[in-house]
C-alpha cells in the first residue's frame, strides 16, 4: 500500500488504524490526518514504542492493508 494513498484517503483508513491501535483516540487520529510521522509520534506516546518500533509497526500495518479497499478509481481496460 502506498502511503500517499493512505494519506489521501485517511478518513477511510483511520478506522483500520483504530482497529490496529485501540489506544489512539479519535482526537489523535484527527491530528494525525494521514501523516506518517504524526502516526509514529502518537504510537510512541500511547504505547511507549521506540521510533524504530513505531516505524516497524506502521510498515507492517501498511503491508496488511488490502490494495482493493474500494478506493480504486477504475480498472484498466
Amino acid at each position: 500500500m502506498n502511503w500517499d494513498r493512505i494519506e489521501g484517503n485517511w478518513k477511510q483508513f483511520r478506522g483500520k488504524a483504530r482497529e490496529q491501535w485501540g489506544k489512539l483516540t479519535d482526537d489523535q487520529l484527527d491530528v494525525i490526518a494521514g501523516k506518517r510521522d504524526q502516526l509514529a509520534g502518537k504510537l510512541q506516546e500511547a504505547y511507549g514504542y521506540s521510533k524504530d518500533e513505531a516505524d516497524r509497526q506502521i510498515k507492517d500495518w501498511e503491508t496488511r492493508l488490502p490494495d482493493d479497499s474500494g478506493m480504486q478509481r477504475g480498472r484498466p481496460s
